[in-house]
């Protein structure tokens, strides 16, 4: 009997895995560059709290006042004025717990780059209105103005970083891996509180002088660079 003989033929597959090329000389750098500006913007929020038994004559009592003030307004078109949150709430007798009367309160909300005309302005609201703060900040075309030269200026601050860099260690260039620009400035704006009483501004709105200050603007660099 002749016998057959099978030959099978295994085929192996073998997987190849490449490893990634390793980054050698990779540096991480940050830079700024700032400003002090001076803030040319105001903006102030005046209000009215008034108080009555009945609600519908505190409504017209503050309505009364609100258009007046907004008609004052008119005067100055240098100023920027708009109406604020309005809300009418109960006020319960502590003892009795029962409705004792009716309280409203309404803003006026201003923003001028004229100083002095706002100034003005607020110094004759307050003769039936109370201020509640005054805020001295960088307008938006300033800031973006004064953002702009600091792009270049970080971006300066940079790149003479990255080259210090690259002559400490004996590298004769460098390339830029990443690069992120940051211009969030959420500074605060700078309070300034103003009251003044009542009795006097009736007799003569005298508008008081002000000083705005400064805010600081910054601009960072931080990015990746490989020295080469």
């Amino acid at each position: 009997m002749r016998k057959l003989v099978l030959a099978t033929t295994l085929l192996c597959t073998t997987t190849v895995t490449f490893a990634e090329p390793l980054n050698y000389n990779i540096l991480n750098i940050q830079a700024e560059a700032s400003r002090e500006v001076s803030n040319d913007e105001m903006s102030a929020v005046l209000y009215i709290e008034k108080t009555n038994k009945q609600p519908s004559e505190l409504a017209n009592q503050v309505s009364l006042l609100m258009n007046q003030g907004l008609a004052l307004a008119k005067k100055y078109p240098q100023v920027q004025v708009k109406t604020g949150p309005q809300r009418t709430y109960p006020i319960y007798d502590n003892d009795s717990n029962k409705l004792k009367e009716w309280r409203a309160r309404a803003e006026i909300q201003i923003n001028s780059q004229d100083f002095k005309a706002a100034s003005n302005l607020i110094s004759e609201l307050q003769q039936n209105f109370q201020t509640q703060n005054i805020q001295f900040s960088v307008s938006d075309e300033q800031r973006k103005k004064v953002e702009n030269e600091l792009l270049v200026d970080a971006s300066r601050n940079f790149q003479q970083r990255a080259q210090t860099l690259a002559q400490a260690w004996h590298k004769t260039s460098y390339d830029v891996v990443n690069l992120n620009i940051d211009t969030n400035n959420n500074s605060a704006p700078a309070p300034m509180m103003m009251m003044m009483a009542k009795s006097r501004v009736a007799d003569s709105a005298v508008s008081q002088d002000v000083s705005s200050g400064e805010s600081k603007i910054t601009v960072s660099a931080n990015g990746t660079i490989q020295l080469k």
